[in-house]
Parts: C-alpha cells; sequence; structure tokens
C-alpha cells in the first residue's frame, strides 16, 4: 500500500502510474486478498485517497470505472445473488456520481443493462428526429414502440420489490439508520387486475368508446375536446413529474434529495358512501426534486394545451405508456390471457363492424395515440402535416402482458427483491420470446393496412403474436405448468385465507 502513495511523479511514466492505481485498486476490492481484510477495507480506502495528489485523483477514477465495467470485481451493494458464497462483501459507497445513482429504488452500481439504454437513447432520438427530418413512419413507429414497451417493461421491475414489500417482507439492513431506510419502506402506489375486471374491461372500455362517438356528433367538437384537454393536461402533469423526477434528482445537486412531508386532515359533510371516511388525509410526500419535475410538467402542459403540437402530444403519449406499464400489474398469467382475448374481440368489432374507433381516434384531439408525420413538408393545400397515428391502448395493453412476463423470468432467476436493480442481468426467454412475438404482429399489421389501404385493428395482429410467443417458449422450455401458476396477487390470497380462519374461529 505504500507503495501507491510514494508515487514518484518525476520518475514514472504515465502508464506506470495507471498500472500501480490498477494494482492498488485491485487488492482494495478483491475478496480473497489476505493482505486487506474485509473488516479494514473501508479505513484502508480511505488512507489511499488521503495520500494521493490532486492530480492523480483522476486516475484513480479511471481505475474505479475499469474495475466496475471490465472486471467481476462488480462495486455495489447487494450483488450477492451474481456470486458464490462470500466471495464479495457489501462495500462502502463511493461518492463518485459518476459510478453511483441516487435512485436506489432504480439503479445500483453494478453495470447498466446497455439495451435499456439504447432504448431510452432511441425514444429521444427518434422524438428530435422526426423534426428535423423525414423517417419513414413505418421505421419510426417500429423503433419507437420498441423502445418504449422495452424501457417500460424494465421500469415495471419496481414492482417487484412493492409486491414484496406489501407481502410483509422487509429489505436487508444495513446496520445503520439512515434517511434510505424509510425511504425503502415506501411502497409505491400500482394497481392489479382482477379476473372479473379482466372479463369487464372489454365491456366498460366498449361504453367509454360509445360515450365519446355520441358526444363528437350530437356535441360541438371543439367543446368536447376542450374539456377532454383539461383533463389530459391534469392526468399529463402527473406523468410527466414521475417520469422526469428521477431525472432531475439525479442530474442535480444533492439539496434536490432532500425529502419533506405535510399531511392534513380536513372534515368533510359528505355521506361516506360518496366522500369516503372523514376526515380525509391530504399529504404530499417527496422532495425538492419533485417540486421542479411538477412545475416543469405544469409549464410543458400549458403550452401543449395552447398549441396542440404533435411533438408535445408524442411527449404525453410517451409518459402515459412509461408509467401506465411501469406501475399496473395483471396479477397472472391467465388474467392477462382473459384481457388480451376479450380486447382481441372489442377491437374487431369497433374497426370493422362500425366507423366508431376510427370516427373517434381522428375527432379527439388529445394525447390518446402518438403521431408518426409522414413527411415534415407540410401539405400546400390544408398546411398541416401528413399524420400517421398509433393509439396508446395498441401499445400499453400488450405492454402489460409483456411486463408480466419479465417479471416471471426475474422470478424463474432468483433475482433478488430488494434492491430494485432495472438494469440487472437475467435470462429473459419469455420476454424476449414475446417482445419478437409483439414486433413481428405490429409489422404483419402495418404490412396489410398499407396493401389494402384501410384501418386495421393493431389488437388483431398483435393478441395471438403474444400469446402465442410466449405459450411456444413455454412449451419448448416445459414450463407451462409454472407459467399458469405464477402469481403476483400472493397478499390478496393470503387475506382471504387469514378472512376465513377468522370467519371459522368464530363459528367455533
Amino acid at each position: 500500500m505504500s507503495s501507491i502513495s510514494t508515487v514518484d511523479k518525476e520518475r514514472t511514466g504515465l502508464h506506470t502510474k495507471y498500472i500501480n492505481f490498477l494494482k492498488g485498486i485491485v487488492v482494495l476490492y478483491s475478496g480473497n486478498t489476505r493482505s486487506v481484510r474485509s473488516s479494514n477495507r473501508s479505513r484502508t480506502k480511505e488512507k489511499i485517497m488521503h495520500a494521493i495528489e490532486a492530480k492523480q485523483r483522476p486516475l484513480l477514477m479511471l481505475a474505479l470505472q475499469y474495475i466496475q465495467y471490465h472486471t467481476s470485481l462488480s462495486i455495489s451493494f447487494y450483488n450477492a445473488h451474481k456470486m458464490k458464497g462470500d466471495q464479495i462483501k457489501k462495500l462502502d459507497q463511493d461518492p463518485s456520481p459518476s459510478l453511483y445513482s441516487c435512485n436506489t429504488r432504480t439503479m445500483s452500481a453494478s453495470p447498466r443493462n446497455p439495451l435499456l439504454l439504447l432504448s431510452y437513447a432511441t425514444i429521444v432520438a427518434l422524438w428530435i428526429g422526426a423534426q428535423k427530418i423525414t423517417i419513414p413512419y413505418v421505421v419510426n413507429l417500429m423503433l419507437l414502440v420498441t423502445a418504449i414497451l422495452y424501457a417500460a417493461c424494465h421500469g415495471s421491475l419496481a414492482l417487484r420489490e412493492d409486491q414484496a414489500l406489501a407481502r410483509g417482507e422487509k429489505p436487508p439492513s444495513n446496520g445503520e439508520d439512515t434517511d434510505s431506510d424509510k425511504e425503502e419502506e415506501e411502497v409505491t402506489q400500482y394497481e392489479t387486475l382482477k379476473a372479473s375486471d379482466a372479463a369487464q374491461f372489454p365491456l366498460l372500455g366498449s361504453a367509454s368508446l360509445f360515450g365519446l362517438y355520441l358526444a363528437f356528433k350530437y356535441f360541438d367538437k371543439d367543446t368536447v375536446n376542450l374539456i377532454i384537454s383539461v383533463y389530459f393536461c391534469f392526468v399529463g402533469c402527473v406523468a410527466l413529474t414521475a417520469t422526469f423526477s428521477p431525472v432531475v434528482e439525479g442530474c442535480g445537486p444533492k439539496v434536490l434529495r432532500r425529502r419533506f412531508s405535510k399531511h392534513v386532515k380536513v372534515n368533510h359533510p359528505l355521506p361516506e358512501i360518496i366522500g369516503g371516511p372523514s376526515p380525509w388525509d391530504l399529504g404530499i410526500d417527496g422532495n425538492i426534486a419533485n417540486i421542479f419535475a411538477f412545475l416543469g410538467s405544469v409549464a410543458f402542459c400549458v403550452a401543449y394545451f395552447q398549441s396542440k403540437h404533435w411533438t408535445m402530444n408524442n411527449v404525453l403519449g410517451i409518459c402515459f405508456c412509461l408509467q401506465g406499464i411501469e406501475r399496473f400489474s395483471l396479477g397472472t398469467y391467465k388474467i392477462g390471457a382473459i384481457l388480451l382475448v376479450g380486447l382481441f374481440f372489442y377491437d374487431i368489432f369497433w374497426v370493422f363492424g362500425t366507423d366508431v374507433m376510427v370516427t373517434v381516434a381522428k375527432s379527439l384531439d388529445g394525447p390518446i395515440k402518438i403521431l408518426f408525420p409522414r413527411s415534415i413538408v407540410p401539405d400546400p393545400v390544408s398546411g398541416k402535416l401528413e399524420m400517421s397515428l398509433l393509439g396508446l391502448g395498441d401499445i400499453v395493453i400488450p405492454g402489460f402482458f409483456l411486463a408480466l412476463l419479465l417479471r416471471f423470468d426475474a422470478h424463474n432467476a432468483n433475482v433478488p427483491y430488494f434492491p430494485t436493480n432495472v438494469h440487472a442481468q437475467f435470462p429473459k426467454p419469455y420476454f424476449h420470446s414475446a417482445l419478437l412475438g409483439y414486433v413481428i404482429g405490429l409489422g404483419v399489421t402495418l404490412y396489410v393496412m398499407i396493401v389494402f389501404e384501410a384501418a386495421q385493428p393493431a389488437l388483431l395482429y398483435l393478441v395471438p403474436a403474444c400469446l402465442g410467443s410466449s405459450l411456444l417458449c413455454a412449451f419448448v422450455k416445459g414450463g407451462m405448468k409454472e407459467l399458469f401458476a405464477y402469481s403476483e396477487e400472493e397478499e390478496e390470497k393470503e387475506s382471504e385465507e387469514e378472512i376465513k380462519d377468522e370467519k371459522s374461529k368464530k363459528t367455533d
């Protein structure tokens, strides 16, 4: 260790310095090195950092990054599932922001998933590029939708931690009483679909769709769009805040991560069946980054309300897709199949049987669809861009199903629930097969639409593709029974059993 702190800058070249630093870091972080015990590893590291001169610190950071990305000695808190036994211990957190993310619920110090990073980069690149150059709308649509699904489904891995907390499981304690422990106890709100809800969903969707059709037919179109736009602006603020808060928190200074909480109880005179129990518990929990993200979201939605520009429409639509898929659970494969089959017939009826679906999609001026310009040159007569569109339902509904399969893959691979790591590397046969099936189904949809020059119900092709690919994967792997037995409703089942036990005790 002393050789590292007494490097002679005048006699040693840059290459020799780097090798010495690299050797020191390997010794420092090796779990099987006799000269450095796990009990005094952090103390030794501190001595080295103070001994190195300021000009040499960039070399140390470079060496740390080299070790992190190019060796099996990954510097992380919880990666024991990749190691055997006690080959690697929980290490002190490095203060370098380039190595660690501040959002510990969705990031960790383990190597990043390059495809996930590529997905986010693709979304941004296509959004910017479509405004500057003419991208073939088929290519634009296929790439953008695939990137949204890949990113959103991996974001839904956070539900595994929330579901574990809901079941009463607790994250491993690091032995320190810090604010991070409180943050880990917070459970993100998410919804789980029941079988009865899945069966009724096509009926409720049909009622809503037909109601919008009647509204556009018998009322002023601009007034209907005004009311719907106000609603979507409020919902859009929530979606934008949830999407960009981690970005603001991760890129900004530490002061943005300072948390606050405020709760107020308000009595109300409404009946409990309408207003719920009194008093209302109105509160807000968050950090300063959430406030900045919310203010930016309000400004964005106000600008969208005034301009209704297609690029801003797409931002809201993408955020709706990301947040919806990340926070919603189908519960079981069976429920997902029921939902997809029901919407399969729903889409066919309202597209082929009537003009309701097409009329509402063209009349509704809101972020319920993603727009793809066929050309960046406006039409000389109307002065508007010629657009193709894809409804958010054709992305979100199959996205729920794909996200469930990804979490099933994580379950099969015994990926730890704590902490959430969306970049975790594990086999994903069911997710990849279903995603490939979705892409093929979407390609067939576009092909038929172009050949017959008529609107197509996308779920007519997407549902068989997603269900067929997942069942084929299960058949090949011999995991049909495990697939149908997988459930994310353990908490509900346990509560039902407890209620039955209590009733049986009372009767006794």
